[in-house]
């Protein structure tokens, strides 16, 4: 695989008109999630529906940036896989949440919690990973593709990761309420959040800039608590939170904060 280099930012991407944006347009799948009270799945309303708000933000102003090609070049990085320079990014991106739910079981089972033997239903797990491949790939579109390089640019890596990531976070506060999650949790959750996506950028940047290597990740963390340990039912993220947070951390830490890559091939 050939690294592509990083996409042109033309100095008409606005990161701020995309928030703006993206909260116009999931407003009505919040009112739908209030409305309904259904789920999709354990402790995911209904106004997770909200997944292709993204995406739809996103191509709406590269639509409006530079036309039809502007928007097609954005959905085309859904795919851009050959960005992908060294296959050892694969480890990480494939094998990083999934570590960090078997340390969270291993932490609570130390402290003593109650948490039900670890089921691993193959089908269950598959047909998780594809929905949350698409669903990723509607999130990151946005996420990656449109709001990152230009905040990157501005802020450096760490920078606009963590604009990125308090926004994510703030964005999935009103369906985190409608599941009734407390409010210690959402402090947790969103520190481990805005860790992910600390995270994410690191891959992303890794990867020649490759959405679809921020899709998988993303993807391998919905999956992950999901599956922890069956169904999502023990998923505590006052454990995994700090978890995420302090791996971050080491992250930044040894890559810097300016590129979240230690050296230009990598």
């Amino acid at each position: 695989m050939t690294s592509l280099g990083a996409p042109r930012v033309s100095a008409r991407q606005s990161p701020l008109a995309f928030f703006v944006l993206l909260f116009v347009l999931t407003v009505p799948f919040w009112i739908l999630g209030w409305a309904s009270g259904q789920e999709l799945l354990p402790k995911l309303p209904l106004s997770a529906l909200a997944v292709v708000c993204p995406m739809l933000a996103a191509v709406i102003l590269e639509y409006r940036r530079a036309g039809l090609s502007a928007a097609s070049s954005l959905l085309e990085r859904a795919f851009d896989y050959r960005r992908i320079a060294s296959l050892r990014w694969f480890a990480p991106i494939l094998l990083l949440a999934p570590a960090i739910m078997v340390a969270s079981y291993w932490i609570m089972w130390a402290m003593g919690l109650p948490l039900p033997p670890f089921e691993l239903q193959i089908t269950r797990a598959v047909f998780l990973f594809a929905v949350f491949f698409v669903s990723g790939l509607l999130e990151e579109l946005g996420w990656s593709g449109y709001a990152i390089d230009p905040l990157q640019e501005q802020y450096g890596a760490l920078g606009g990761a963590l604009i990125v990531g308090v926004v994510w976070a703030a964005w999935h506060l009103i369906p985190l309420l409608q599941v009734d999650r407390p409010f210690d949790w959402i402090a947790a959750w969103t520190l481990g959040t805005v860790a992910l996506r600390v995270l994410t950028v690191w891959i992303y940047n890794n990867t020649g800039h490759s959405v679809f290597a921020a899709a998988v990740f993303h993807a391998m963390c919905n999956l992950s608590w999901q599956m922890f340990p069956v169904a999502g039912s023990a998923y505590d993220a006052r454990i995994t939170g700090p978890l995420e947070a302090l791996i971050a951390a080491l992250v930044v830490a040894y890559f810097g904060t300016r590129t979240l890559r230690r050296i230009a091939t990598s």
